[in-house]
């Protein structure tokens, strides 16, 4: 495994290399070339670098945005991030790594149309999904149906989010096709990701269907009924145990650890990875509150006081110069799989869809079985012993005794499962917190004292989506910038109606 890791690391590098370079074929017949790399061999660093970008400290800003974690006593602040005075040039990085993620899965599901193999391009075009339907969330409008033909369009246009949307459905019941027929022999091995799993593919393409409706759930005018019919028809979504992750051999070696590890828990030399990470007061003073389990899976202790030391995000100066940083419920080792959709997500948007009356099922049932797969998932000691204890401790009932809104409105069933899918997501998936709280509302947790506290920030409440960045202002001015001004504090996804 050590060393096909190291080759796909290879190929990736060299697949990359192709999308700016005009290579003479005839100089070297020995030098790998555009049309020497396959579908196979550019599809396992693709999905390497998917579960990168979910692991990615690209996504810091919006763990300390949301409450979950914070800065250390012992660094400066950022005072761009916790000031909320965001410029394009803020998220550069991010648009650059999702773009170029995008275009090697692309290159796979050309390469592996050209090669017949239906069953790659279907695992090409569901990780795609995962990445295109993040961009959408975060920017609103983005290049998309013309991304990728340089030749033909070298400033692409822009799409609206909700044709992305729509698109997608239908990208991914075409993918859900694809899945569907005989795969090649050698697809157990390429898959890093469900180990030649169909069956789990098709899951993972219903479940990132049922997260775009959910995410379209106050803009749909209406139940989305032909669309769950076909989630249902075709096997449901991901259930407990059922994580998509990608894992090609990750182990104790510089460049070769999982990567949320590598970026959060600890390097090769055992340092520590990330020391300005660390716990939010505002998230554990949540998880005390409640006497939550996890807290101690979401964060280390400090040795010198035997329990979880927080920081107040924005504060210069007066916060603990020793304090706790990510827990081993989510940086365990070196090998772990690298998540790119959590059977957590999977169940608790499972459990939504069935208190708005999407889905037949209990929907007190699901939004039981979504918290207790929290914390199994992050390795809470006797997990499940633990989430009956936190379900049904009575000086909880007011956020986890489901009862007490079951005879209510829509809107409070699922205000209600969001504030535990907020508890549940803290590191795993920071963009699905911001995204249920901009389309539900922030009145989803309990108090603001997750803003800031850096006496400059430039608003009262945390943005609401982030402007362009600065490079694609750079090489796609006139499209960029047709977009119009962009403000992050009013400037709403489509799917934002608060």
């Amino acid at each position: 495994m050590k060393n096909t890791y190291k080759i796909y690391l290879i190929v990736f590098t060299v697949a990359s290399m192709l999308a700016g370079c005009n290579l003479d074929v005839n100089q070297d017949p020995n030098r790998v070339t555009e049309s020497t790399v396959t579908g196979a061999l550019i599809f396992p660093a693709a999905a390497h670098e998917t579960g990168q970008r979910i692991a990615s400290g690209n996504f810091t800003f919006l763990n300390n945005w949301l409450g979950y974690w914070s800065g250390s006593g012992s660094f400066a602040i950022d005072a761009t991030e916790t000031t909320y005075n965001i410029t394009p040039g803020f998220s550069n990085t991010l648009w650059q790594n999702h773009y170029n993620t995008l275009f090697d899965l692309e290159q796979a599901r050309i390469k592996a149309l050209a090669e017949n193999d239906t069953v790659l391009a279907g695992a090409s075009i569901i990780l795609s999904a995962r990445l295109w339907q993040d961009l959408v969330d975060i920017y609103g409008d983005i290049p998309y149906s013309q991304a990728f033909q340089y030749a033909q369009y070298p400033q692409p246009a822009y799409d609206k989010g909700q044709d992305i949307y729509n698109d997608l459905q239908s990208k991914l019941d075409l993918a859900i096709t694809y899945m569907g027929m005989n795969a090649k022999s050698s697809f157990t091995t390429v898959d890093v990701v469900n180990g030649g799993d169909q069956a789990k593919w098709i899951k993972f393409a219903n479940t990132l269907k049922l997260r775009l409706l959910i995410h379209s759930s106050e803009v749909l005018g209406g139940a989305p009924t032909a669309e769950i019919a076909k989630i249902e028809a075709n096997g449901g979504v991901l259930q407990s145990g059922e994580t998509v992750s990608v894992n090609p051999g990750y182990t104790h070696a510089t460049n070769k650890q999982s990567p949320f590890y590598g970026n959060y828990g600890k390097t090769v030399n055992d340092a520590d990875a990330a020391p300005s990470v660390k716990a939010n007061k505002y998230f554990v003073d949540l998880l005390e509150a409640y006497g939550d389990a996890r807290e101690y899976s979401y964060f280390d202790t400090v040795v010198t006081a035997g329990d979880v030391v927080p920081t107040v995000y924005g504060l210069a100066a007066g916060n603990p110069l020793t304090s706790s940083g990510v827990g081993p419920g989510l940086a365990n080792n070196d090998a772990q799989d690298q998540w790119i959709m959590t059977s957590v997500e999977s169940l608790f948007l499972e459990a939504e869809a069935i208190a708005r009356g999407w889905m037949p099922g209990d929907a007190n049932e699901a939004f039981r079985a979504a918290v207790t797969e929290s914390f199994i998932f992050l390795r809470v000691p006797s997990a499940e012993d633990e989430a009956t204890a936190y379900l049904d401790n009575p000086d909880n009932s007011a956020v986890t005794d489901f009862s007490a809104v079951a005879g209510g409105s829509v809107t409070e069933k699922v205000k209600f499962i969001a504030f535990q899918k907020y508890m549940a997501m803290a590191g795993t998936d920071p963009m699905e917190s911001w995204t249920d709280l901009r389309r539900l509302g922030f009145d989803v947790l309990p108090d603001d004292g997750y803003i800031t506290v850096n006496p400059g920030k430039v608003s009262n409440t945390i943005p609401i989506r982030l402007p362009y960045a600065q490079n694609e202002y750079t090489t796609n001015g006139t499209n960029a910038n047709a977009q119009g001004t962009i403000d992050p504090f009013t400037s709403k996804i489509f799917w934002d109606v608060n």
